[in-house]
C-alpha cells in the first residue's frame, strides 16, 4: 500500500502519489509522458504525444451528455525540483518520498511537485472513472511549463472540439482566477578576464532564505540570495582586489533563491577586512529582513590556511559583474492601479552561475501590461550592455486577458455558492499560467484556473491540503455533471 492510499478521494491521491514516484523536473519528462500514454492506452482512450512530449487525452460524454458542451481539463506534466542543501537524492533518477503530517502531504527534503501533480491525478481520476457523468473531456498535458511554458507554446490543438477549459494549476481553494500577467526569461551572459592571483580562498554563502514563487510570492519582499551576493562582491570590490572562482545560485528563473555560494581569492593582507566586511553585511541583513526573512545568514569560510596562486576573473572583472549585480533590478517594480494589491511588473534574478571566464545570470521578468514587460526587459538589457555583457530573450508568452461574458465562469460561480453558502473570489493573477497561450490556439476560449491549496512550492517546504484536495474534486464533478 502507497503513503497516501488512505486519503480520500482515493483515486486522486492514488494517482498523485503514482506520479510522485517518478522523476518529473521540467526537461526531465520523458517517463512522466510514457506514464500518460501507458494510462491512455490502457484505459482505451483516444490520445496524442506530440515532438514535445505533451500529451493530450479525450474521454467521450457519458450517456445524455452528449450534447454538453465540451469541456478542456489542462495542467502541466513537469514540476520545479528543488532539495534541501543535504539531501543526497538525484531528482533526476529518483522518486520522491512522501509523508503526511495532520492535513498536509508533504516530501522529505524536497519540493512536492503539487504544482502540477494534482492537476494531473484530477484529470487521469476523471478519465478513470465509470461512475461520474460528465461532457467530452479533452485532457491536456504540457510539459516544461515551469521554464517558459515550452509546452504550451507548440502543442497543436486544432482537432479539439471544446471551447471551455478548466485550467487546474492554481493554489488557492475558492479563488477563481480569469487573468494572468505575461512574461518572458532574459539570460544575461558576462565574459570575464581571467588571471592567476595569489592569495587565500573564501568561500561566501548567502544561505536561510524563504524562496518562494516569484509570481506568487514576488509582492512578499523576500530576500534573493542572488542580489544578496553581489551586494556582498560590490561591497568587497570597493575595499580591497577580489577574484572570482565560481558561483551558484538558484535553480529556476522563476523561484526567488534562497542559496548562494561563492569562491573569492583575495590577499592575504585583505583576510580580515573581508571577514568584517561579511560580518558587517549579516548584521545589515538581520535588521533589514527581520520580519520578511528572520533567517538570513551570510557567511565566509577561509578554504586554506596560507596563500596560493589561484586562477580566477581578474579583480576588475569581478567589479565589473559585481556592479551589475549590485545595480540591478529586482522584485516588485509596479502595483496596478485597478486591482488593488496585485502586483502588475515584476522581475527575480532566479540562477546565477559563474566560473572564472563566463558569469549567468537568468531572469523571470512579468507584467500584466505588455509594454511594461518590454520596457523592463530594455531597461535590464541596457544595464547589461553598459557592463559588458549580453543577453537573449527566450520563453516570451502572453498574458491572459479578462473576460467579460464567461458563461463558464458564471456557471462554475453559481455552483460553488450553492455548495458552499459563500461565492468565490474572482481574481488576477501576477503568476503566469499556460491559458494565454493556449487562448491564443483556440477560438473564443472560455476559461477559469482553479485548484486546492497549496503552500510553498517551488520550495522544499511545499504542502498540499488534503481537505482542500477532497473539496475541490467534489466541487469538480458537480461542476461536470451539472448540465447547462
Amino acid at each position: 500500500m502507497g503513503v497516501l492510499s488512505n486519503l480520500e478521494p482515493k483515486k486522486v491521491f492514488y494517482y498523485f502519489e503514482e506520479i510522485t514516484k517518478i522523476p518529473h523536473g521540467s526537461g526531465n519528462v520523458d517517463q512522466i509522458s510514457d506514464f500518460l500514454v501507458d494510462f491512455a492506452k490502457a484505459h482505451k482512450l483516444f490520445y496524442i504525444r506530440d515532438a514535445m512530449k505533451n500529451v493530450i487525452m479525450v474521454k467521450e460524454a457519458t450517456p445524455g451528455y452528449e450534447n454538453e458542451p465540451v469541456v478542456i481539463l489542462q495542467g502541466h506534466m513537469d514540476m520545479v525540483a528543488v532539495q534541501t542543501p543535504d539531501c543526497t537524492m538525484d531528482m533526476k533518477t529518483e522518486g520522491l518520498k512522501v509523508g503526511i503530517d495532520g492535513d498536509s502531504v508533504y516530501a522529505e527534503n524536497t519540493s512536492l511537485g503539487g504544482d502540477d501533480g494534482i492537476a494531473v491525478a484530477y484529470a487521469l481520476a476523471l478519465l478513470d472513472s465509470e461512475d461520474i457523468r460528465h461532457p467530452r473531456l479533452e485532457v491536456i498535458i504540457t510539459v516544461d511549463e515551469e521554464v517558459g511554458m515550452d509546452g504550451a507554446r507548440e502543442i497543436d490543438l486544432s482537432m479539439l472540439q471544446g471551447h471551455r477549459m478548466i485550467n487546474l494549476d492554481s493554489e488557492d481553494e475558492g479563488i477563481f482566477l480569469t487573468s494572468c500577467a505575461g512574461g518572458a526569461r532574459v539570460n544575461c551572459r558576462f565574459p570575464m578576464k581571467k588571471q592567476e592571483l595569489t592569495g587565500v580562498r573564501y568561500e561566501v554563502e548567502v544561505s536561510g532564505l524563504l524562496g518562494g514563487h516569484s509570481g506568487g510570492e514576488i509582492h512578499k519582499e523576500r530576500g534573493n540570495s542572488n542580489c544578496i551576493l553581489g551586494r556582498l562582491l560590490w561591497k568587497l570590490s570597493e575595499k580591497m582586489p577580489v577574484g572570482l572562482v565560481s558561483a551558484d545560485g538558484g535553480l529556476a528563473d522563476n523561484a526567488i533563491p534562497r542559496q548562494t555560494k561563492a569562491v573569492v581569492v583575495v590577499e592575504e593582507k585583505d583576510a580580515e577586512s573581508l571577514e568584517q566586511q561579511v560580518a558587517a553585511l549579516a548584521a545589515e541583513l538581520g535588521d533589514e529582513l527581520a520580519t520578511k526573512d528572520p533567517d538570513v545568514k551570510v557567511t565566509a569560510k577561509r578554504l586554506a590556511d596560507t596563500a596560493e596562486t589561484i586562477t580566477c576573473a581578474a579583480p576588475e572583472a569581478t567589479k565589473r559583474v559585481a556592479a551589475f549585480l549590485q545595480a540591478t533590478p529586482n522584485g516588485v517594480q509596479a502595483m496596478s492601479a485597478d486591482m488593488p494589491g496585485l502586483v502588475q511588473t515584476s522581475l527575480n534574478l532566479g540562477i546565477l552561475k559563474a566560473d572564472v571566464e563566463v558569469l549567468r545570470a537568468e531572469y523571470s521578468v512579468r507584467s500584466s501590461v505588455e509594454s511594461e514587460k518590454d520596457n523592463l526587459i530594455a531597461k535590464l538589457s541596457a544595464l547589461v550592455e553598459l557592463t559588458g555583457g549580453d543577453y537573449v530573450v527566450t520563453g516570451d508568452y502572453p498574458g491572459w486577458k479578462y473576460r467579460v461574458h464567461s458563461p463558464l465562469r458564471e456557471k462554475m460561480v453559481k455552483l460553488y455558492a450553492e455548495m458552499y453558502g459563500t461565492e468565490p473570489k474572482v481574481e488576477a493573477i501576477h503568476a503566469g499560467l499556460e491559458c494565454g497561450l493556449l487562448g491564443s490556439k483556440i477560438t473564443d476560449l472560455d476559461c477559469v484556473s482553479m485548484g486546492p491549496d497549496m503552500k510553498d512550492i517551488h520550495t522544499t517546504e511545499e504542502t498540499l491540503s488534503i481537505s482542500s484536495t477532497k473539496r475541490v474534486w467534489e466541487y469538480l464533478v458537480r461542476v461536470l455533471e451539472t448540465k447547462d
